[in-house]
């Protein structure tokens, strides 16, 4: 009777424990293997023979062990211990982690990745503000927000807009039991516009009821449901929230598996699961749809590209000669392709206030460019616009790069202690002493520009077939004083734009008239103001040679 119990008591231990844990069952993991270790532990323990004695009364085996519960214990011990040991240790496959990250091409210039943006398209909102916002409009439904509580917010592009977005998720046990058919909808919050802030409630006059998601209990946890629906041999990581273009929610699951022994983690494919009906469907990394932006995770990218900086003379390097490592940290960018990147920058090993260059690497297929050029770290061009509105101890966002004129350039936001956006600026990659700060992103990127022209850094300077030059006559000019510099706004005949400058650009320009012929020259790109490189008066020329 004994024996039945402790056999039963085994069974239903171990299936609590992989019931909870959600070990992987596949060689290269060693959760399983630990679980059946503690196991093999109890089971040893339960099939001694112990009696105690009535003269010493001390305890006495009386009866051991089958040896094979020993055996088993050692090979399990083998696996946990020794195997991870002998097969992943760097000091002996340091070429393998160096070319985990597979080929990594040379790229010529970072502009020719990133595509040029208008810049009501530029990234304002980070997860923080997005937390805030969304924070902020699930509180003003108090029946709602006793209920429920944010997820994480994952940035990607919904019809071509770019949205944070996160799931609501129970806020506890008793919520859960209480309303077992899921929450009622998700947040999406403009990266662009931090008053485009939306609480999703239905599609299509249909409800939404998020049943599976994190922190849920039993089946309705998303992990859970993978793992007892097929996946329990493979590796599942970075459980994310994305919408398609019609606003049907859904986890992306990446599948992955241990390329380098016990180690060397590499993403094999995508489970795509519908969080209402739990239905799963499984892709291989080419033909996952193409509204998923992320399959390669963030934590996986970095480690393999920091190995591809470590060890590229292998181990034993300790003059540390050509290594690189990642800067600030990746983050998620769109190139002109239309595509999502991890980004970041590349410094020498001891040497972490300039970068040798920026890698970009295909948030889908891992496809990985280095740009060798130098320029300024992540933390750098913040420091320099922090430094810049120092008075104010405005804290600087994790800065984002953009194509600004075929500038490679950090874009950021200033925020105050509550976490509110009151400033932004632009930092030039490649110089972090230029500068340009502003209320609005209008007047941050004139002042970019200012500042990058005075700095005798021609705007534009490889890209003629962007620059024009415009001979015509100003039917309008109006000035406008912004934080005490003045700007010129006017248009001139038979061109639908307008144009903006400052009298550091030219001083002809405060004493120009309607009327007047002029020639400019500016870089042609996707703004309705466009800022000039150069203003020439021909009327004020005239009057100076009659006189």
């Amino acid at each position: 009777m004994k024996k039945i119990f402790s056999i039963v008591f085994l069974l239903l231990f171990g299936f609590l424990l992989f019931y909870i844990n959600l070990p992987v069952i596949s060689y290269g993991f060693t959760g399983f293997a630990i679980i059946l270790l503690l196991l093999v532990i109890l089971g040893t323990l339960f099939s001694l023979g112990l009696t105690v004695s009535q003269q010493t009364k001390q305890v006495k085996i009386v009866s051991k062990p089958n040896k094979i519960l020993y055996a088993l214990a050692g090979i399990l011990l083998v696996y946990c211990i020794a195997l991870p040991f002998v097969t992943s240790l760097k000091m002996f496959r340091s070429d393998s982690y160096q070319k985990l990250i597979g080929e990594v091409k040379n790229g010529q210039k970072i502009t020719n990745h990133i595509a040029p943006i208008s810049i009501d398209k530029i990234r304002v909102v980070d997860e923080e503000l997005a937390h805030l916002l969304g924070e902020k409009i699930l509180g003003s439904q108090p029946a709602l927000g006793s209920q429920v509580e944010l997820g994480d917010f994952c940035i990607q592009k919904v019809n071509n807009n770019l949205y944070w977005v996160a799931p609501l998720l129970h806020s506890g046990f008793l919520k859960w039991f209480n309303n077992q058919e899921g929450t009622a909808g998700y947040v999406m919050v403009s990266a662009t516009n931090e008053r485009d802030v939306k609480l999703v409630q239905n599609i299509g006059g249909k409800d939404i009821k998020i049943k599976y998601q994190q922190g849920a209990y039993f089946q309705s946890d998303i992990h859970r449901h993978v793992y007892f629906n097929g996946n329990a041999t493979v590796g599942l990581a970075d459980f994310s929230f994305e919408i398609d273009d019609a606003g049907n929610p859904f986890w992306i699951v990446t599948k992955y598996g241990k390329k380098i022994g016990f180690s060397g983690k590499e993403a094999t494919g995508v489970i795509v699961v519908d969080a209402q009906s739990g239905i799963i469907n499984e892709y291989s990394i080419a033909k996952t749809p193409k509204w998923v932006d992320r399959i390669q995770p963030l934590d996986f990218i970095e480690d393999q590209l920091n190995d591809w900086g470590e060890y590229v003379h292998g181990y034993w390097n300790f003059s540390n000669q050509d290594k690189l490592q990642t800067t600030e940290g990746l983050t998620l960018v769109y190139g002109k392709d239309n595509k999502s990147y991890w980004y970041t920058g590349l410094t020498s090993v001891g040497k972490e206030e300039s970068a040798v260059g920026f890698v970009l690497v295909d948030t889908r297929t891992k496809e990985t460019t280095f740009y060798k050029q130098g320029g300024a770290t992540e933390f750098a061009a913040q420091s320099s616009a922090q430094g810049k509105v120092q008075e104010k101890g405005y804290k600087a966002s994790l800065p984002i790069p953009y194509n600004i004129n075929n500038i490679p350039t950090y874009v950021m936001t200033l925020k105050d202690d509550g976490g509110l956006v009151k400033m932004f600026a632009m930092v030039a990659i490649s110089d972090y002493t230029i500068v340009g700060v502003g209320n609005t992103m209008r007047e941050t990127l004139t002042s970019f520009k200012n500042v990058y022209n005075m700095a005798d850094n021609k705007i534009n300077p490889n890209s003629v077939s962007n620059k024009k030059s415009l001979q015509s006559v100003v039917t309008r000019i109006q000035n406008d004083v912004k934080n005490g510099n003045s700007f010129y706004y006017f248009k001139v005949k038979d061109y639908p734009n307008i144009f903006v400058g400052s009298s550091q650009i030219s001083n002809q320009l405060p004493v120009t008239m309607v009327g007047d012929s002029v020639t400019i020259s500016f870089d042609v790109d996707l703004e309705e103001v466009i800022d000039i490189s150069s203003f020439e008066n021909s009327n004020l020329k005239l009057s100076m040679k009659s006189n």
